[in-house]
């Protein structure tokens, strides 16, 4: 048995099902789940339709790499929407398609990581759980980046330079989950800086950029600006990406990552002895989703108009920030964050993901601590309904001597 295995942690889900063990929400109110990010908004019809169109490719193998067809849009649309040189992004040799980033996320740490070294992973603190596992996994000491309590960012600053010496992979999540604080550029080019200095991968995590609240600071990319800094190669640098928060079709588990081509093709090595080639109708479909631009857009102002809706109803109760992107609302509970949560759920059935579940005490400090993790998932109707019962919820908390 894997030794490492021991060092994994419960999933927050099941440390949420444990800790509302016993409890007994009002019948009177239908169950409302706001704890897992997982869209709900209703999957475009086409992709649905080209999925069914190409149930053919069932009888054939897929290639590890993919269609050159699905590359060639993954490559399109990463030059439309980050402003990439054409010349650079090579779908042949920069791109490769995955089933989902949560497992390839997963992967690339066992690809690149060299536990003969004693390697750090370094990761965002709170931070999404695959990275962990990933390094844990991988023979690595994952080693947590707190964020500021202010840019609700990884204060990258505080990390020592003898951390950065021993790091070989680095996570990034921008937007960020839990907390929807959107990378800059200027930090984006300071840690691709590092990057080369120190000799370590930087795995973007950009699943959430799709998702944002005002046109004019749409989240950049890190192969943007890898390019800015005379980086034609992205060396170094991989972005995952998928249609699941984008295109609200998270059980179609598509997505890619792109960047340095040596390492895309030390990657496509792994995954071909992984036997994770995705399968010809999701392919197909993927294809259509990466090339329509008109239901990212609706799905994005309906989140958009969720968030203005939840702020408005809570505002007597609390003032959130809200996020630059994302889904999640990171809401602080003046108090214990588990009390919270349970306490929540047992009064008005509605279930939120304690911010301590999703971070790790680092440095003498806890930053999920005191938060709760709220997904804007579901139907407005729904969102309306939660903001409601979480208002009166926090309200009575106030008035209570």
């Amino acid at each position: 048995m894997n030794p490492n295995l021991a060092k994994l942690q419960l999933y927050p889900f099941e440390r949420l099902a444990e800790l509302n063990r016993g409890a007994t929400p009002p019948a009177d109110k239908a169950a409302i789940v706001m704890s897992i990010g997982e869209p709900r908004h209703p999957a475009p019809q086409f992709i649905k339709d080209a999925l069914v169109d190409h149930l053919d490719g069932l009888s054939r193998y897929p290639a590890t790499q993919g269609s050159p067809e699905l590359r060639a849009a993954i490559g399109q649309w990463l030059v439309q929407r980050f402003s990439l040189k054409q010349n650079n992004l090579d779908p042949e040799r920069n791109i490769l398609p995955v089933n989902g980033t949560r497992e390839a996320l997963f992967a690339i740490a066992q690809c690149v990581v060299d536990e003969i070294v004693n390697p750090l992973v370094l990761l965002p603190n709170p931070f999404y759980q695959i990275y962990e596992g990933a390094a844990l996994l991988a023979g690595a000491q994952p080693w947590y980046i707190n964020i500021d309590s202010l840019s609700r960012l990884p204060d990258f600053d505080r990390v020592p330079d003898d951390i950065w010496k021993k790091c070989q992979l680095l996570y990034l999540c921008s937007p960020g989950n839990p907390t929807g604080a959107v990378i800059d550029p200027a930090t984006f080019s300071k840690l691709i800086t590092l990057a080369q200095q120190h000799d370590f991968i930087i795995a973007s995590d950009e699943c959430y950029s799709e998702i944002y609240l005002d046109d004019k600071y749409r989240p950049a990319s890190l192969l943007s600006i890898a390019e800015k800094l005379g980086l034609a190669t992205y060396d170094r640098c991989l972005v995952f990406n998928s249609l699941s928060k984008r295109s609200s079709v998270p059980g179609l588990r598509s997505g890619f990552v792109a960047g340095d081509a040596r390492l895309i093709d030390k990657f496509r090595l792994y995954r071909t002895y992984h036997g994770s080639a995705m399968s010809p109708p999701v392919q197909s479909a993927s294809l259509r989703a990466w090339q329509d631009e008109n239901h990212v857009k609706a799905s994005r102002e309906l989140y958009r108009e969720k968030f203005r809706l939840v702020a408005d109803i809570l505002a007597p109760a609390a003032r959130p920030t809200l996020p630059e992107g994302g889904f999640f609302l990171w809401l602080p509970t003046n108090g214990d964050d588990t009390r919270f949560a349970r306490d929540l759920y047992q009064q008005y059935n509605l279930t939120v993901l304690p911010g301590t579940f999703l971070s790790r005490v680092a440095q003498g400090i806890d930053p999920g601590r005191g938060y709760v993790r709220i997904a804007l998932v579901g139907s407005l109707a729904e969102c309306e309904e939660a903001a409601c019962r979480l208002r009166d919820f926090i309200s009575a908390k106030v008035a209570r001597p």
